[in-house]
Order: C-alpha cells, then structure tokens, then sequence
C-alpha cells in the first residue's frame, strides 16, 4: 500500500530550504546570511572587482619581485625593502573590498600577495627561542641627547649580556661610571664602545669611510675561545621628497664594514650595532650575506626596534658567523628612541 510522506515544518536546524530558483533561504536568525550570499550568484560574479584584483595581483609582484626594484631613482628598492613586512596589511583591507564587491576574481587575485608574504616572513611569525648557550650579547643606540645616560646602560646591563655595545655616545664617560661595576674590560672608540665581563685585546677603530670613528673591533676572550666583536653604527638615511630614499653614504660604509669583517682571522664573529637598515635591504648586502641574524634564527616576531615609542623596521642587529643563535628578544624601552636588543649563543 503506498504512503504518503508529509515534510515536517518549523523544526530548527533542518537546514536552509529551497526556493523555486535554486537560491537557499535560510530560517531564522541566518536568513539575512542567506540573503548576502544570494547576492554572490550571477554573471557579475567574476566581472566586479576587476580593479581590486588588478591591485591585489601587483602588490603580490611586488612582493616577489622586490629585489628587481631599480635603486638608481631615489633609493626604491631599499625604501621598500626596508618596510616590506607592513606591505603585508593591505591584504586583509583587499580582502574586505573584495567581500563588499562580492568579487570572486579579487578573492583569488589576493592569493598571490597572501602566498608570498607568508613565504617572506612567515617563519618569523613563530617562536624560534630556544635554551642554553652560553654567550650573550646585547646592543643599543643610546641617543646622543638621552637625558639620563646612567638609567639607560643599567637598563641594558639588567639584560645579563656578557658583552655591551653601545652607539651614539655623546658623552663616554657618563656610560663608563655606570657600567664600571658590571664591565671590568671596556673599549670605546669614537662615538661607539663595547664592554665585556670577559678580557678584551686587540681593540681598534674601524674606518667605514665617514671620516669620523663609528665602528671597532675588539677581540673578546671568553670561556670557550676569542670572540671578534664588531660594533657598528652605520650612517643615517632620509626619505627626502625631492631625493628619495638618500642612503649612499650609508651604503659605502656597509661595503666598508663588510670588507672588514670578510677579513677578519678570528672564526667566530659577532656583529652589534645600528645598521640604519633591516636585512630585507639589498644595499647591506656586503654585511648580511657573511653572517646570520640572531632573531631571524632564534627569536621570537620581527624584533622590530624603531622607532620606539611605535618599533616599524629592525635596524639594530645582533648577527653571527660561527657561532649557534640560540635565542635573541628586544628589551624594554629607555629614554632612547631605539629598543635595545640582546641574544644568547652557544660558543
């Protein structure tokens, strides 16, 4: 005997019902959700938000193609490269355009920056830090006009480091009475030093090519072996808006410093200091490719260091040739308009 079948109504969570046109209409309190995707049907599905997905697809070139970014006019490549992780938010406001547009052609454009801004900076988004070692050292630009010198470097000494490179010294001896209890072996040449708990030898300036002592080197003598320390404060850049990105004299003295350092004896190297650039940017090339940063290999986020009170880009740097970067962090803030940072090795 055949039966009959009677659909039931009104019970909740069966589901969106469906309406002679194929579009779902959802019960309740989703029936507004239904409504927004209905939208989504349609020839113009694919046809808005061409210009989104035009934009969405260059910032991706951009992305992946930053080092073909010409130098010659005003500096671009290493102005963008400098603050090429922030390029990074404009995926998420693509993102919102897209949804508003209800463009499916924008959504997969935005693939392409999505993939290769987590293919750039992806693995610095987990925490690398690890323990042990035996060997840390920290670095900052004090700032030639701080107002309390003596606040600053126990601050930085609070860290624990072994070894201390401080940059922009006005005034070396304010920093030297109060780092004497910590530091019994200290160097300091032109505006930058270095202070060690272990025997320092072999102290001396480095010429960068400014005309004026802003880098040394110094042999520190610690417990597994000599340590070549370099501490650095490299020149200054501008963004002008009549020159760009002015960073040559910046950039003379990176080859400088990293022909130094490609001859230096001593196997194990530790480099501290200002570099007034991140390692995104292709012009510290002569320093960045003989040596390894310590946060890119074992800290935690981008460490950013500048400027302070809002940290955008990573232009202090504690980077490493024969030595294992175990784990490496920024400090709390001092009257300085850079943060300290500081790293722990194994020797």
């Amino acid at each position: 005997m055949p039966q009959a079948y009677v659909e039931e109504t009104g019970r909740e969570g069966a589901g969106p019902e469906r309406t002679g046109s194929g579009a779902p209409t959802f019960p309740g309190r989703w029936r507004g959700l239904g409504a927004w995707l209905g939208k989504w049907k349609g020839p113009g599905l694919w046809r808005r938000g061409l210009v989104l997905a035009v934009l969405a697809a260059l910032l991706g070139l951009l992305m992946l193609l930053h080092t073909h970014l010409p130098n010659r006019v005003g500096n671009l490549g290493s102005l963008t490269e400098t603050f090429l992780p922030w390029l990074g938010l404009f995926v998420p406001v693509l993102l919102v355009l897209a949804l508003v547009r209800r463009s499916a052609t924008a959504l997969i454009a935005l693939l392409l920056p999505a993939v290769a801004w987590v293919n750039l900076f992806g693995g610095l988004l987990s925490d690398k830090t690890g323990k042990g070692g035996d060997f840390t050292v920290a670095t900052h630009n004090v700032n030639a006009g701080n107002p309390d010198p003596a606040a600053t470097a126990k601050a930085v000494a609070a860290s624990g480091a072994d070894v201390v490179a401080l940059e922009e010294l006005s005034d070396a001896s304010r920093y030297e009475r109060a780092l004497a209890g910590t530091y019994r072996y200290h160097s300091v040449q032109g505006t930058v030093g270095v202070w060690s708990r272990y025997p320092l030898s072999d102290a001396r300036p480095v010429d960068i090519k400014m005309g004026w002592t802003r880098a040394l080197r110094a042999t520190v003598h610690a417990p597994k072996g000599p340590v070549a320390v370099y501490v650095a404060h490299l020149p200054s850049v501008r963004v002008k808006f009549n020159a760009g990105f002015t960073a040559g004299q910046r950039d003379n003295s990176a080859e400088a410093l990293g022909q130094a350092i490609s001859h230096e004896p001593v196997k194990k190297v530790v480099l501290l200091g200002d570099l007034n650039g991140t390692m995104n940017d292709r012009s510290l090339a002569p320093v960045t490719s003989q040596l390894r940063s310590a946060q890119g290999a074992a800290g935690n986020g981008f460490g950013f260091t500048w400027p302070a009170g809002f940290p955008m880009a990573r232009i202090d740097q504690i980077m490493v040739r024969g030595l294992d970067p175990v784990s490496a962090w920024t400090l709390p803030a001092t009257d300085s308009d850079h943060l300290p940072v500081a790293a722990r090795v194994k020797t």
